[in-house]
């Protein structure tokens, strides 16, 4: 098996995702503040994907040593370089989750209780008890379990294969396809925090990120055909829990639509 093979294996539900209703009903102010309200959560837990293969695959602790292949330690350290410490649309150093922040506050969006419930879950010791103790609607839980759970069973080619497959190869397809649908609204919000936010992830992941994140997978899964066995499936849960996500946030849309009937 190899990366044709997960490809093969995950091409269906990428295309379920990738022609998603919600892209073309985030019509209103409202729909995208309810979007932005979920989708944070997917901005933050994508840093944790990240932060915990950096764990891993580098020395982040004292007294410093060498650790593991040194490509590895390059691809990754590189991407946490860009994503925890990219420029903003005014020039500003800020993380990608700081950038989403300040984009739904352009949106009027509160983030309080969205900053409130991940500092909550970044505290906790027990994360996966956390979430399902927590208020948070059941598609932002789902998505979440999904996130964590792959994240503590510690295996790196998974880790991988999810930040992979479920994020850095999707993101720029997906995220063009939410710009396309918000091009033809008439939204008065002020979009171009989030325009900016989805045209640098277009940019970073189409260019960089992307490439770089597939030859981490194929170097953690080298010649074992049960790494790459794993990868697939995880990148195939990945999916279908973004799947799942969107369509929480699509019912919710839904919902207040007929509320204003």
């Amino acid at each position: 098996m190899n990366e044709n093979s997960i490809s093969i294996h995950i091409s269906d539900v990428r295309k379920r995702l990738l022609h998603h209703e919600l892209y073309s009903q985030i019509k209103t102010d409202q729909d995208l503040r309810t979007f932005m309200s979920s989708h944070v959560y997917a901005v933050w837990d994508f840093m944790s994907l990240l932060k915990a293969l950096q764990n891993s695959l580098t020395c982040t602790s004292t007294p410093w040593m060498p650790k593991g292949n040194p490509d590895l330690r390059y691809l990754i350290n590189e991407i946490v370089l860009a994503e925890e410490t990219d420029r903003d649309q005014h020039g500003n150093r800020l993380s990608h989750y700081e950038m989403y922040l300040n984009a739904m506050n352009a949106a009027g969006v509160s983030t309080d209780k969205a900053q409130n419930n991940i500092t909550a879950l970044s505290q906790s010791n027990q994360i996966l008890e956390e979430i399902d103790c927590s208020t948070l609607a059941s598609h932002i839980k789902q998505f979440l379990t999904s996130t964590f759970t792959i994240i503590n069973r510690g295996k790196d080619h998974e880790i991988a294969a999810a930040f992979t497959y479920g994020r850095e190869d999707l993101i720029p397809e997906m995220f063009t396809e939410i710009l396309s649908g918000l091009a033809t609204t008439k939204i008065e919000t002020d979009l171009e925090p989030i325009t900016y936010y989805f045209e640098r992830h277009i940019e970073l992941d189409g260019d960089e990120h992307g490439p770089m994140s597939h030859k981490m997978v194929a170097l953690l899964c080298g010649d074992d055909e049960v790494k790459w066995q794993e990868a697939a499936q995880v990148s195939k849960e990945a999916l279908e829990s973004r799947i799942t996500l969107f369509d929480g946030i699509l019912k919710q849309i839904n919902s207040s639509a007929l509320e204003l009937v």
